[in-house]
C-alpha cells in the first residue's frame, strides 16, 4: 500500500499507452447501499465491467438504475451514508481500498470528471483564466506564471474556444453552455488524466453544440489515449461515441456488448425497450395535415413582428428576438426549435409575460397581451399553462404533490377545497399518478413523475394554450417516451394549442404538427412538420437535422469522419 501511494503522489506522466497490460478499470461485484433512517435502499447490487486502455465505455439505464452512484463510488464521492462493496480496480489498485488522502492524489490527476451542469461546477466568481490557473498550479507546481498562462491558451485551444488568449479574462456567464462544458473539459484535461469520466456531458445542449462536444472528447481520446467512461441516457450520443456499453436497471448489469452489437441484436428484453423508446426523425411518418395560415378560425396564439431587447443605458442593448412571427391554431401544436441562443425560449417568455416586448404584438384569444392592463394580462395568463424546462425548480418543494395541483386550481379558478381536491386526484391520475403519490414531496418523486405534475399542474384551469419549454430534455429515453404518451393524450382530449420549445429534433417531429426554425432571434423557416424535418429548404435547417445524433454507430461514425474532415483534421 505505501508503494502505491508514492506512486500516486509522483507527477503526472505524459499520455500514451499505459505500460501494464490488461484493462485499465475492472469493476467486480460493486454494491452500494443507502442508510436513509435506518433502512437500507440497494442503488448498484452487484456491477462488474471492464474499460480497455483507450476505451469508450457508455453506461445507460433510467433514472435510479445506478449508472451515476457507480461512478461516484469510482471516486469516493458518495455521501456518508453509502455502503460500498466489491472492487474497483483502477491501474492495478483497488481504489475502494484506498484513504481519502490516497483518493486525493487520484481524483483529478488520474481520473478526470466532467459534470452535467458546466455553470454550476465552474466558479461564477472567478475568471476561466484564473481557474485554468489554479488547477495548472496543482498539476505543474514548479511552472512559472508565463508558462502557465500559456498552458491555459493550449487548453482552451484544445477544446475549441475561439482567441483562447482573449478569452482568458471572461467569466463563465459570458460563455455559452456548450463553450462552459468545453471549459470544464479543458480543466480536467489539465493533469492529463488516464480515465475521463463524463456524467451526461451533452444533457440539455442543442444539437450543434452537442456534436461539437463530442467531437472535443473524440479529439482528447485519440490525441491522448484516455479511457472514457460516459453516463448518459441518449442512445444517439452512445452511438456517437462509445466502443462498448454496459445497460443497467435497478442497480443490475442487464448487458455488457460492443457497440455495434448492442444496436443491431440487443440480447436484454430491457435494452430492446430502451432502444424502442428512442425517438427517431422520421419514424412517425405520414403528409402534413395542419392547418395552414389561411384557416377560417383565428389563432389561439398570434405573433406579430415581436421584438425583445435586453440591456439600458449602461450597457448595449441585446436584440433577443427580432421581428418574429407565428401563430398557433386551436388544437394545434407548434414545434419551436434552434440552437441555444438563438431566442425561442424568449418568445415563450414574452407569450408569458416575462420578457420585455419593445415592439410588436402577441395575442392569445385575440387579445393583445402588450397592451391589456394589469388585471387584463392576469385574465389571459388564466387560459395560459406552461410546463418548464426542469420541474425540481418549478415545483414548489413544501408543497406535497397533491397540494401543488390543488393551488391554481383554488386561487385561479376559484374552486371549493373539496372540488379542487376531486380535480386534483382525476388530474393526477389523468398523468399516471395513483394515490401512493398524493402526500409525497418533489424530492421524494424521480424527474419523469415530477415533470407528469407540473404537466397536470399546467393544464388544471383546461388552457386554451401550453407553453412547454424543453419539457424532456433533461429525462432518459423510457421516461420521454412516458412523458410523451402522456402529453399526446392530454393533448388529444383536452384539445388545448402548444407551443412546444425543444432542441431535440426527434422530439418534436413526434409530437408537432408545424415547426419553425429560429436563429439569432429570426425565423428562417418554417411550415409543416414533415416539409420542414424531410425537405428543410434553408442550409441552417439541413444543418441542424445533420447535427442530429441517430441511434445508429455506422450512420454517427460517418458524420463524425464527415465534420472532422471539414474541419481539416482527423480522427
Amino acid at each position: 500500500m505505501t508503494g502505491a501511494t508514492s506512486n500516486a503522489a509522483q507527477p503526472t506522466p505524459p499520455p500514451g499507452p499505459a505500460a501494464a497490460p490488461g484493462p485499465l478499470v475492472q469493476v467486480r461485484a460493486l454494491g452500494v447501499e443507502f442508510d436513509v433512517d435506518g433502512q437500507n435502499h440497494t442503488a448498484v447490487r452487484s456491477a462488474s465491467f471492464e474499460i480497455g486502455q483507450g476505451e469508450v465505455v457508455a453506461v445507460v439505464g433510467e433514472s435510479g438504475s445506478g449508472k451515476t452512484v457507480t461512478a461516484l463510488a469510482m471516486l469516493g464521492l458518495l455521501p456518508g451514508n453509502a455502503k460500498v462493496t466489491g472492487q474497483i480496480e483502477f491501474e492495478g489498485r483497488d481504489l475502494l481500498a484506498l484513504s481519502e488522502r490516497e483518493l486525493r492524489a487520484v481524483r483529478g490527476r488520474r481520473v478526470g470528471m466532467v459534470f452535467q451542469d458546466p455553470v454550476a461546477a465552474l466558479d461564477p466568481v472567478f475568471s476561466v483564466g484564473y481557474q485554468l490557473d489554479e488547477v495548472v498550479k496543482l498539476a505543474e507546481p514548479g511552472m512559472t506564471a508565463r508558462r502557465r498562462r500559456q498552458r491555459a491558451i493550449d487548453l482552451l485551444s484544445l477544446v475549441e474556444i475561439a482567441s483562447p488568449a482573449k478569452r482568458l479574462g471572461d467569466y463563465p456567464h459570458q460563455f455559452s453552455g456548450g463553450q462552459a462544458q468545453r471549459i470544464a473539459i479543458a480543466m480536467m484535461l489539465a493533469n492529463s488524466p488516464r480515465l475521463i469520466i463524463a456524467d451526461e456531458p451533452t444533457t440539455a445542449l442543442d444539437v450543434t453544440v452537442q456534436a461539437e462536444v463530442l467531437d472535443v472528447l473524440r479529439a482528447v481520446r485519440a490525441s491522448s489515449d484516455s479511457a472514457i467512461l460516459l453516463i448518459t441516457h441518449n442512445m444517439g450520443v452512445v452511438a456517437d461515441l462509445a466502443d462498448r456499453v454496459v445497460v443497467m436497471r435497478a442497480g443490475d448489469v442487464v448487458e455488457n456488448q460492443p457497440v455495434d452489437a448492442l444496436f443491431t441484436q440487443p440480447k436484454a428484453p430491457y435494452t430492446r425497450e430502451l432502444l424502442a423508446a428512442v425517438p427517431r426523425i422520421g419514424a412517425r411518418g405520414g403528409a402534413d395535415s395542419a392547418p395552414g395560415p389561411d384557416v377560417a378560425d383565428p389563432p389561439v396564439l398570434g405573433i406579430h413582428d415581436l421584438v425583445v431587447e435586453y440591456g439600458g443605458r449602461l450597457r448595449k442593448r441585446v436584440r433577443a428576438v427580432d421581428g418574429v412571427d407565428l401563430h398557433v391554431a386551436p388544437g394545434e401544436i407548434l414545434g419551436l426549435v434552434g440552437e441555444s441562443g438563438s431566442g425561442k425560449t424568449t418568445v415563450g417568455r414574452a407569450v408569458l409575460g416575462l420578457a420585455p416586448v419593445t415592439r410588436g404584438e402577441v395575442a392569445v384569444n385575440g387579445h393583445d397581451v402588450t397592451t391589456l392592463s394589469r388585471r387584463g394580462r392576469q385574465a389571459v395568463r388564466r387560459t395560459v399553462g406552461v410546463v418548464f424546462q426542469n420541474p425540481a425548480t418549478s415545483l414548489n418543494p413544501r408543497f406535497r404533490v397533491a397540494q401543488a395541483v390543488i393551488e391554481p386550481l383554488r386561487v385561479l379558478g376559484g374552486l371549493s377545497r373539496a372540488e379542487a381536491a376531486e380535480r386534483a386526484r382525476e388530474l393526477l391520475r389523468s398523468v399516471g399518478l395513483d394515490s401512493r403519490w398524493d402526500d409525497r414531496y418533489p424530492h421524494e418523486l424521480s424527474g419523469g413523475q415530477r415533470q407528469r405534475v407540473a404537466i397536470a399542474r399546467a393544464v388544471a384551469l383546461d388552457p386554451a394554450l401550453l407553453i412547454a419549454d424543453e419539457p424532456t430534455s433533461a429525462l432518459d429515453v423510457s421516461v420521454q417516451a412516458q412523458v410523451l404518451d402522456v402529453f399526446r393524450e392530454l393533448q388529444a382530449r383536452l384539445g388545448f394549442a402548444c407551443l412546444f420549445i425543444s432542441h431535440d429534433l426527434a422530439v418534436v417531429d413526434a409530437l408537432a404538427d408545424r415547426v419553425a426554425v429560429m436563429r439569432d432571434g429570426r425565423i428562417v423557416e418554417q411550415g409543416g412538420r414533415a416539409q420542414v424535418l424531410a425537405h428543410p429548404a434553408e442550409p441552417y435547417t439541413q444543418r441542424l437535422l445533420a447535427s442530429a445524433p441517430v441511434p445508429d454507430p455506422a450512420v454517427q461514425r460517418a458524420r463524425g469522419r464527415a465534420r472532422l474532415a471539414l474541419a481539416g483534421k482527423t480522427i
